[in-house]
């Protein structure tokens, strides 16, 4: 099979289209035929090895595991001894490593059946921007009907699901984005959308239960300024860095936390069968609808990889199989 291959860290130049062995599904495994996946930013910190400190995790000095991609949707090929919920011929999503290849092994607990109405593209750009969304606002944010939250980053992977997710809780949604992105945030059902551009939402009479800040690029006290007395604070992703990267933010919230009297909250999104299954009839229903920028076939991954670095993507980067 072909696979998007990469034997040292770097720039997407270090990315190659080659031919290696179909893998093999163990007992609790699913093999999937890929149709489609989609760019997250663990795609970026894995090739790059950036910050440095991901390279403890995840090898030194070169990647262990050499295929990237984690989100993906296609129709299972093959099912391990173990796996009860799913046959071939199945159409699923979930996470998994090496989506970026024609076919790739899942744990059957990080798949879910795709809507009927949902396309193998939109599916795939589902799992980690759709569940850090939805963890971030039911979970962390305990966000309740009626209340008022406010999402930066609003354009975004993450950001477009978490306006559509927080609109289908009953919440009033301000969304926070550029000019360009303006129509973008208000069309998927943001009640306001703030060009930050043009107005800095830390400086407005306006405030807020919820603030979910995506990558964290204003200071935490300004922040702060935008809640309720009760209001929560939930931080996810943070900035690249070679260093801590994202983790810089999340540094200061530790030290933060005990001197603050909000709820303030930061998260690593677990990909999982049952909120998968939430986000699943969430689509069928027409309340979440992933956007999608640009498709790029399997050859192209580092050009989709170059375009996601530019941080001017509006919505999701799909990179589409057979």
């Amino acid at each position: 099979m072909q696979a998007i291959v990469h034997d040292t860290y770097g720039s997407p130049d270090v990315l190659e289209l080659r031919d290696i062995d179909r893998p093999v599904a163990g007992d609790t495994q699913v093999l999937v035929r890929v149709h489609a996946a989609s760019v997250n930013a663990g795609n970026w910190h894995m090739m790059s090895g950036l910050p440095y400190v991901v390279r403890l995790a995840f090898g030194v000095p070169r990647p262990r595991q050499k295929i990237r991609g984690h989100d993906v949707a296609g129709e299972v090929e093959a099912v391990g001894s173990r796996v009860t919920r799913f046959r071939p011929g199945d159409r699923v999503f979930g996470g998994c490593n090496g989506a970026f290849g024609e076919y790739a092994c899942a744990e059957e607990e990080k798949l879910w059946p795709m809507p009927a109405n949902v396309t193998f593209e939109q599916a795939a750009a589902v799992p980690v921007a759709g569940l850090t969304a939805l963890q971030a606002l039911r979970d962390h944010g305990r966000l309740q009907p009626g209340q008022r939250v406010l999402v930066t980053g609003a354009s975004g992977g993450v950001g477009s699901f978490a306006v559509q997710i927080a609109k289908s809780f009953g919440a009033d949604v301000t969304g926070v984005c550029s000019t360009t992105n303006v129509e973008l945030v208000e069309s998927i059902g943001a009640v306001r959308v703030i060009d930050y551009t043009r107005d800095d939402f830390t400086d407005t009479d306006q405030r807020y239960d919820l603030l979910l800040d995506i990558r964290g690029t204003r200071p935490l006290s300004r922040c702060l300024r935008t809640l309720n007395p009760s209001g929560t604070y939930v931080l996810a992703g943070g900035p690249r860095g070679r260093w801590i990267g994202p983790l810089a933010p999340v540094f200061k919230l530790l030290v933060a936390k005990p001197f603050v009297g909000h709820p303030i909250r930061n998260f690593v999104a677990n990909i999982n069968r049952e909120d998968l299954s939430v986000l699943s009839d969430l689509m069928a229903s027409g309340k979440v609808t992933p956007a999608i920028d640009r498709t790029y076939p399997l050859s192209q991954v580092p050009d989709a990889i170059r375009y996601w670095e530019t941080g001017q993507v509006r919505g999701k980067v799909v990179i589409s199989g057979s």
